[in-house]
């Protein structure tokens, strides 16, 4: 697949060109450094509900965000839960 075509892919899936670049900034945020990307995926989720009332395109594509961070945990490149001592 070519870059372009990509880039054209991830804007229609989820909004902006660059999924990777969005995963680094997962791993950076508070959420997931405190609780975990399980965490992250319901906060996507949640805000796909907020959305569904009045830009369902935008709820759609976030919720193709939430399962490429749930996919990312499947494949043990995120946490999903981060214990508590």
């Amino acid at each position: 697949m070519t870059l372009a075509t990509q880039t054209s892919r991830n804007e229609s899936m989820y909004g902006f060109a660059d999924i990777d670049s969005y995963m680094e900034s997962v791993k950076e945020s508070i959420t997931y450094k405190f609780t975990g990307a399980n965490m992250v995926v319901a906060g996507l989720m949640s805000d796909a509900q907020e959305l569904m009332t009045r830009d369902t395109e935008r709820a759609r594509q976030t919720l193709n965000i939430a399962k490429a961070v749930l996919f990312q945990i499947m494949d043990g490149k995120l946490v999903g839960t981060v214990e508590r001592k």
